[in-house]
């Protein structure tokens, strides 16, 4: 299908380079023209072409496994017309055809979306033989062929697509869900790479709205397939007091929420996301209580990071947020010497800025609950000014003011007497900024 009723654009193709054969614009800067958002990079096919003339062109060669060459001026990625055909396992097991004879819609058929198989010629005339453009007006995720099926990392894709256009309207087509179970179901996920998955699960908590690509997983069972651990707190509920939603997975969700609204790190998004963890360990004769649910989620933490291989950064700060999120919560009924042994064990006298994110998850936990999305957290300033407090420069005066009564004695403050002076000074100052606040029910 080719149509010249479409919008007019700056990111019209560069045709003041020579490329062999005939190319399109294609896939996600096509999509997002046509919805109106500003294009960051452009992807091109080129049909009719080969490896040997498009680097007699000045084109050079980086694709590994498929032909894909970078422009010699733009630098922007121009890839042959392909086919593939299954022939193996995941998602790396094809075989691919990029042969001179290929065609543009053989090309399209691959793709997984309807919406990211559309192209664009020379002229700024749509090629839509998939009906792509039907599918964006409807504000539908459909799959192109049954050959989607084929490679399982498109169950994530899909995910992460729902997470990114759900603001705008988007679901996933009926059919596509169906899909996506029956490659749930026939165990393919466990093919793609731990690498791989984390990826996209990083990418879909850095959209518009990541919530959306956990409800998509789980919707299709690749949420209990890929994380168990998170999938396991839906359907253990909470004390509908201090939670009106009860169900603890939705909590889980509505604290990411939370957690968007107040950062664009993936790394607080995923603390929060994961901060309860613990709670699905709970014994069914305690709930809805979860007494002692902060350290018990340390162990599901650490084995989804590691089975994930998640980096280091993400794993400390999901490591304690889960630990301390309930003495943080507590911030005004904590002895000094607590409080202390909270801002050391988050290393935030040393790392004020991990600190601050413990904070906005947090802050992500207590307002992830109906009716509580936009309460005061004063718990947080409370915990900034007691790690001013606790910084050296302001115990200095109080230590060196025993150094001096000491020396006065012969003896001298050093090595591990000199640390715990330090501490005790600092016990001295958070009990003052503890004694000017008034008790507050967190």
């Amino acid at each position: 299908m080719t149509s010249k009723n479409t919008p007019t654009s700056e990111n019209r193709p560069d045709t003041s380079a020579i490329v062999p054969g005939t190319n399109y614009i294609v896939g996600g800067a096509v999509r997002d023209q046509l919805l109106g958002i500003s294009l960051k990079d452009r992807d091109w096919v080129v049909v009719g072409s080969n490896p040997d003339q498009m680097i007699d062109a000045g084109f050079q060669k980086v694709g590994a496994d498929f032909p894909v060459f970078l422009h010699p001026k733009t630098k922007e990625e121009y890839a042959l017309a392909r086919t593939e055909r299954k022939s193996g396992r995941g998602y790396l097991g094809f075989t691919c055809d990029a042969g001179e004879h290929v065609t543009l819609e053989q090309d399209l058929e691959r793709r997984d979306l309807t919406i990211n198989a559309m192209a664009m010629n020379e002229q700024g005339e749509l090629i839509d033989p998939y009906r792509g453009l039907d599918d964006l007006n409807a504000r539908v995720l459909r799959h192109v062929s049954p050959a989607f099926s084929e490679d399982p990392l498109r169950v994530l894709r899909v995910a992460r697509f729902a997470a990114r256009f759900s603001h705008q309207g988007f679901n996933v087509a009926p059919e596509t869900l169906t899909l996506m179970s029956e490659i749930v179901t026939g165990g393919e996920l466990a093919h793609i790479s731990p690498e791989r998955i984390w990826q996209e699960t990083e990418r879909a908590l850095s959209e518009t709205q990541p919530r959306t690509f956990f409800e998509v997983l789980r919707e299709c069972g690749a949420l209990k397939a890929i994380f168990p651990e998170l999938d396991a707190l839906f359907g253990v509920p909470q004390p509908e007091k201090f939670h009106p939603e009860i169900d603890c997975g939705e909590h889980a969700l509505l604290s990411l929420d939370r957690a968007c609204e107040l950062s664009q790190s993936s790394t607080v998004r995923f603390a929060a996301l994961i901060h309860d963890l613990g709670k699905a360990l709970t014994p069914r004769s305690d709930w809805p209580s979860h007494h002692g649910h902060e350290k018990s989620g340390l162990k599901p933490i650490k084995a989804l990071c590691k089975r994930l291989r998640v980096s280091n950064r993400d794993k400390k700060l999901a490591l304690l947020s889960s630990e301390f999120h309930t003495h943080i919560h507590r911030a005004f009924e904590l002895r000094a010497e607590t409080v202390l042994k909270v801002l050391k064990s988050c290393d935030a006298l040393r790392q004020p800025d991990v600190f601050e994110d413990i904070l906005s998850v947090c802050i992500s936990d207590a307002r992830g609950r109906t009716g509580f999305e936009a309460i005061e957290y004063p718990q947080a300033d409370y915990f900034r000014e007691a790690l001013s407090l606790s910084k050296y420069s302001k115990v200095k005066p109080i230590v060196e003011e025993q150094q001096r009564t000491l020396a006065l004695e012969g003896e001298e403050l050093q090595g591990k007497a000199l640390g715990e002076a330090i501490d005790q000074a600092r016990v001295t100052l958070l009990r003052a900024h503890r004694a000017s606040h008034q008790t507050v029910s967190p």
